[in-house]
Formats: C-alpha cells, sequence, structure tokens
C-alpha cells in the first residue's frame, strides 16, 4: 500500500483504477473506505514525511502496466500539493493518456471538491 514500498509492476496494477491517497485522508474522512478505496488498488504516502520521489516511482507504475484511471484524494494542507504534483508529472511522464481526477479532504473532514 505505501508508495514507497510496493513493487513497479505487480500483476494487481494491470486494468486497475488505481487510487493514490495521502496517509491522513483515510482519517480525516470517515468512510474513506466506502467512498474511495472499494473498486481500487490504493497507493498510500506523505510527501512531507516520506522524503521520496513519487513521481519517479508513479510513472515506472503507470509505464509498467496497464493502470486505466487514476484518483488523487489528499488533504487541503499546502505539503499535500506535493502528492497531486507528483501524480501529475508522473501521468505526462507516463507517455499515456489516463483519466484522473482529484479529490480535496478538508481538515473538519468534509470533501471539498
Amino acid at each position: 500500500v505505501q508508495i514507497k514500498l510496493v513493487p513497479v509492476n505487480a500483476p494487481y496494477f494491470d486494468g486497475a483504477k488505481l487510487l493514490v491517497a495521502a496517509d491522513c485522508t483515510a482519517y480525516a474522512y470517515a468512510a474513506f473506505h466506502e467512498r474511495f478505496i472499494r473498486g481500487h488498488i490504493t497507493l498510500v504516502g506523505c510527501p512531507k514525511l516520506d522524503g521520496v520521489d513519487y513521481a519517479r516511482k508513479l510513472t515506472e507504475i503507470l509505464q509498467n502496466n496497464d493502470v486505466r484511471s487514476v484518483h488523487i484524494v489528499r488533504m487541503e494542507v499546502p505539503c499535500c500539493g506535493g502528492l497531486e504534483s507528483a501524480v501529475k508529472t508522473a501521468i505526462q511522464d507516463s507517455g499515456k493518456f489516463l483519466p484522473w481526477q482529484v479529490t480535496t479532504i478538508s481538515t473538519d473532514g468534509n470533501i471539498l471538491d
């Protein structure tokens, strides 16, 4: 589940709808599992705490697998912008055209967009 630990060409990525979520989103949004995880392969991370280049790892995952879509779930805090940026960069650098979307969770546990 952790972005930094997941292998880049695992069989569960083929045909997957990928969910890339900030670690804290599952704690901030009570219905996280029902709303976001169901039907997705889930990767989580925190760009502020992990100190890993997520863009490079995510690019490899997208290049080496038949991922169908990407959904980013992030918090409204500035550090989560790094997660969103890494996913956008990975999609561009993968050379693939993938549908993607971003859901932002507020610090009080509501969906902002």
